[in-house]
């Protein structure tokens, strides 16, 4: 058995090595946690929210990826908004916290359409546990020593133009290159995060007075990695309940779905697995759980 769980550690950490050109955490709900990545978002639905995201990766292997998001957007008079994102991320032995206030202004075009620009400033501490190298039986590396572990700056721009039956994001959360780890067959050394790139499109089809069709699409690029992109159909129903599927071109499909459940308060769940039966059977799948609070 410990055989077997240390084989598992070990495929963990190949597959986070081999993905790594892509550092930013993947969403399952990315329609409902944009004001991560975008900072144009803060504020722009006209209420006052926080929200909660807990995002479990590859359940049952040991290491896996864990993220914690929690975001605070509000608007500050007619064309301000501002926002407050603390997102936690532990991969393996990498722990990152990153905490970020966001700057919107809103820009009228027409009536029903609005333009956001959005700019993000903040930082995140970033930790290794290198104990943990001990347990896999990997040689020293001297590359661990030359890791900066100290507090990063970060600055991102983003723009949100939205409808009452569309929308278009585009943004960049993290222009501020640093180091972290990496794993380069079977050697640990170290790489230089790199910034990524999204831009995301929805549109709302109204089917019926109480059905409603919502496309979406989530495209990511890093360079020196693949495009990436999230292709999403979901139906709403009532205006309180939704439900959807996704597929992620990296090999990837989930299913979930959003509660309604007062005017204060949306719960919303998805489920997420890979493709590749050599990953999805080492592991139970990707656990998603969201909620939200409007308080006006």
């Amino acid at each position: 058995m410990k055989y077997y769980k240390n084989t598992i550690k070990i495929v963990a950490l190949l597959l986070f090595g081999s993905l790594y050109a892509q550092q930013e955490p993947n969403y399952a709900l990315y329609r409902y946690t944009m004001n991560v990545i975008n900072p144009a978002y803060a504020g722009a639905d006209g209420h006052s929210s926080l929200t909660a995201n807990w995002r479990s990766q590859w359940v049952n292997v040991d290491g896996a990826p864990e993220t914690q998001s929690f975001f605070y957007s509000q608007p500050v008079g007619s064309n301000v908004g501002l926002g407050l994102s603390i997102v936690s991320d532990q991969v393996f032995v990498e722990s990152t916290t990153s905490f970020n206030i966001d700057f919107s202004y809103k820009l009228t075009l027409n009536e029903g359409t609005n333009i956001f620009l959005g700019l993000k400033a903040g930082g995140n501490t970033y930790n290794i546990d290198r104990d943990r190298f001990d347990n896999l039986d990997f040689p020293d590396d001297p590359a661990l020593g030359n890791i900066d572990t100290g507090f990063r700056p970060n600055v991102g721009i983003g723009g949100y133009l939205v409808n009452d039956k569309y929308f278009i994001s585009l943004s960049i959360p993290n222009f501020i290159l640093s180091e972290r780890i990496s794993n380069d067959n079977g050697r640990i050394s170290y790489a230089t995060d790199k910034a990524h790139i999204y831009l995301s499109g929805g549109y709302n089809f109204d089917l019926s007075e109480n059905t409603e069709f919502r496309p979406s699409t989530m495209i990511r690029y890093v360079n020196g990695a693949p495009i990436s992109a999230d292709i999403t159909a979901a139906f709403r129903f009532i205006k309180r309940f939704e439900l959807g599927a996704l597929y992620r071109t990296d090999s990837a499909w989930a299913g979930f779905a959003m509660l309604n459940l007062a005017d204060w308060m949306d719960l919303g769940y998805g489920y997420e697995s890979s493709s590749e039966n050599q990953i999805s059977d080492a592991n139970d799948g990707t656990h998603e759980i969201l909620v939200k609070f409007t308080f006006n």
